[in-house]
């Protein structure tokens, strides 16, 4: 990885990219720290304790921090995210969309058009519930209406703006600007994550042994390594299906008669259906958090679907495996595929084109994904079993503290999400040095 960086470095127009990018991050960062007008100070401490274990605290994750200020990108890249999905699926399930997708470059300049509608709208509709949220709460210096128009169009704007500046980073940059903005909003949180730790282990308020806060951190950096290793390996690893392409002349040249595969990543389906199932089980928390009197839908959510109850992992864990599988449904399409090997004069040996080949290639896509899913589980699941763990030790000793390790519940999300826009962004400046190599190379 350092290789192709440095490698990346000594290119020029690579260079320039990457500044191009580095200066745009950087430019998103400083507007994640322009508050919003009318915005007390008092959110700082509060949203944290109350939305932290909410869907809202893995959106403040994914937004650097900046939904927990309450800054001009609160909003961040979620409702881009959104829109982005939103249309995935409108082009599966609407015809005229589905032939926009198959026209090429000027139907996908369509579709991305009618995206960023979808994100404006979206951003006008969650930036008037955030601003409602915020003047419930009591997080406003003023709630008027001149107050709440200027908020909210703080919010969209800086919406818009996360937007633009994503898809300046894959016009002018290296590319993935959502990715790399992603990448950004979680590694600006690791100070702060590093610094609770070690606050929680080892302050003066702490009411663990310095001894087991030692085997604790030490604990929490060998799993993080080892987490990193286990996701690189996974997310390179894939299942590669044998295609043989038959001899054919055409003129007097002969083409076909060569072996090939079609390579299906294990992990197709990436950490979307992680954010998926984390924001339908974290909907009756995040909707006990807006009421004010405490009856007994909320004592039943506060006890049973906390993140740190067992319902609550058990449901997290079956909703991972269930949007594995959907998210797969609507982004690879068997039938699609076999028709283009056919179409090319390829077959998948051992089985007849057509319906056959579909059914194989079926076959084995349940069977990467139930893989690919049970991969999510370990890596999305493992922190929040450590969060159930450790309250059942609290219940036990009530005089062990573990607000500390709150920041852990989405952590495996996060470093899949990290993990992945590295080792995404390393091949794709790897795929634009060996480009430019071999245009050098021609001429």
């Amino acid at each position: 990885m350092f290789k192709t960086l440095k490698n990346a470095w000594k290119t020029p127009e690579l260079q320039k990219k990457l500044l191009v990018t580095l200066f745009i991050v950087l430019l998103y960062r400083l507007g994640a720290c322009i508050i919003v007008p009318y915005v007390s100070g008092d959110i700082a401490n509060s949203f944290q304790s109350v939305y932290g274990s909410s869907v809202l605290g893995l959106m403040s994750i994914l937004s650097g921090g900046a939904m927990q200020y309450a800054t001009l990108f609160a909003l961040s890249v979620s409702p881009y995210i959104t829109a982005s999905i939103v249309m995935q699926l409108l082009t599966v399930a609407i015809p005229p969309l589905e032939r926009l997708a198959k026209d090429g470059a000027n139907g996908q300049k369509k579709i991305n058009a009618i995206t960023r509608y979808v994100t404006v709208a979206l951003a006008l509709i969650t930036s008037f519930g955030y601003s409602m949220l915020l003047k419930n709460q009591g997080w406003l210096e003023r709630s008027d209406w001149f107050a709440m128009i200027v908020i909210n169009a703080a919010f969209c704007a800086g919406a818009s703006l996360v937007m633009w500046l994503a898809e300046m980073i894959n016009d002018k940059g290296i590319g993935n600007g959502i990715s790399i903005i992603l990448f950004a909003n979680i590694v600006s949180q690791l100070p702060s994550l590093a610094q609770s730790l070690f606050t929680g282990l080892f302050g003066a308020t702490s009411s663990v042994h310095w001894a087991l806060g030692i085997v604790i951190a030490i604990a929490v950096i060998a799993v993080a390594v080892a987490a990193v290793g286990f996701i690189v390996w996974v997310t390179n690893s894939e299942r590669r299906i044998p295609i043989q392409y038959a001899k054919r002349v055409v003129g007097r040249k002969m083409y076909g008669g060569q072996s090939t595969n079609l390579p299906i990543k294990l992990n197709m389906s990436g950490v979307m259906p992680i954010i998926f199932a984390s924001s339908i089980v974290s909907i009756p928390a995040t909707i006990t958090a807006f009421m004010t009197k405490e009856n007994g839908f909320v004592k039943f959510v506060n006890s049973f679907l906390s993140p740190t109850s067992w319902l609550y992992l058990v449901l997290f864990l079956v909703l991972t495996v269930a949007f594995s599988y959907f998210y797969i449904m609507i982004s690879f399409n068997p039938v699609e595929v076999a028709n283009n090997i056919n179409s090319n004069g390829g077959s998948i040996p051992g089985h007849r084109p057509g319906r056959p080949t579909v059914q194989y290639i079926n076959r084995i896509l349940k069977r990467i994904t139930l893989i690919g899913a049970f991969f999510l589980c370990i890596v999305a699941g493992l922190p929040m079993l450590v969060m159930v763990i450790m309250t059942a030790v609290q219940s036990a000793v009530p005089t062990f503290n573990i607000n500390f390790l709150a920041p852990l519940t989405f952590s495996g999300s996060s470093l899949l999400i990290v993990v992945g826009v590295v080792l995404e962004t390393v091949r794709d400046i790897e795929a634009q040095l060996s480009l430019r190599a071999s245009k050098g190379f021609l001429n």
